[in-house]
């Protein structure tokens, strides 16, 4: 069993350090038995980022499509996207974006101001965007706003088919190549592929956290890398278009 002490030694060798912004994928159940349960995981998080620094988890909406915005609530609704970020979402002190698929959840250095964004219509657009809320991907919004500020993705114990940020480098492949007005012809990418592609070419630290097989990037540099890859070679990840 592991104890809060022993994941925070295995969050710094993995590479994550005082300050940083990190967002967070994840599957609680790849830790194995945790001494405190998924409260541990994130008092262990916080011990490491610090003060200073800021947790990001999704806290998505992925139930059917056509529902999603229906009776969306943003203190009510529930993350759809693993325990962890269930609980981190209902923890005291968490503050959550307002979007009806893709909100995210925060804790830490100024969490409340950097998620009250996300109404915000600036930026790219997408194929997620609806009238009565904010870019999906937008500028203001807490992905991008990590995307620009230096965040560190960290996936734990999860593979790339929950890397969500494969998305805002297919919006940005979007824009650049193709009709930028027209937000529902969105490419749509092999998850897989464009890992393996990632990476044989991405500065990737590794390592376990408790029994999670981790890997730590910055998002910049992945989004950035691949869409630049999208530009070029598309055809190689494409799935479909919408």
């Amino acid at each position: 069993m592991y104890t809060q002490n022993q994941l925070v030694e295995d969050l710094k060798a993995l590479g994550v350090n005082k300050g940083d912004l990190l967002f967070i994928h994840s599957s609680f159940k790849s830790l194995g038995d945790i001494k405190g349960g998924a409260n541990t995981v994130i008092v262990a998080l916080e011990s490491v980022v610090g003060s200073n620094g800021l947790l990001l988890m999704p806290s998505f909406n992925l139930i059917e499509w056509d529902q999603r915005h229906v009776n969306w609530d943003i203190n009510k609704s529930r993350s759809t996207v693993g325990w962890l970020t269930e609980y981190f979402r209902k923890m005291n002190g968490t503050h959550r974006s307002d979007h009806y698929s893709h909100s995210v959840s925060a804790r830490g250095f100024e969490s409340k101001k950097y998620v009250s964004h996300h109404l915000e219509k600036i930026g790219l657009k997408s194929r997620w965007d609806r009238e009565e809320f904010g870019f999906t991907f937008g500028t203001y919004s807490p992905m991008y706003q990590a995307y620009l500020n230096g965040g560190k993705l960290l996936m734990l114990g999860v593979d790339y088919e929950s890397s969500t940020y494969v998305h805002l480098a297919e919006i940005i492949y979007r824009t650049t190549c193709l009709d930028s007005e027209n937000i529902h012809a969105h490419p749509f990418s092999n998850l897989t592929s464009v890992g393996e592609f990632w990476e044989s070419v991405g500065e990737i630290a590794y390592g376990n956290v408790g029994d999670a097989k981790c890997k730590l990037f910055g998002i910049r540099q992945y989004v950035d890398t691949v869409s630049k890859e999208f530009s070029s070679n598309m055809d190689k990840y494409l799935e479909r278009f919408l």
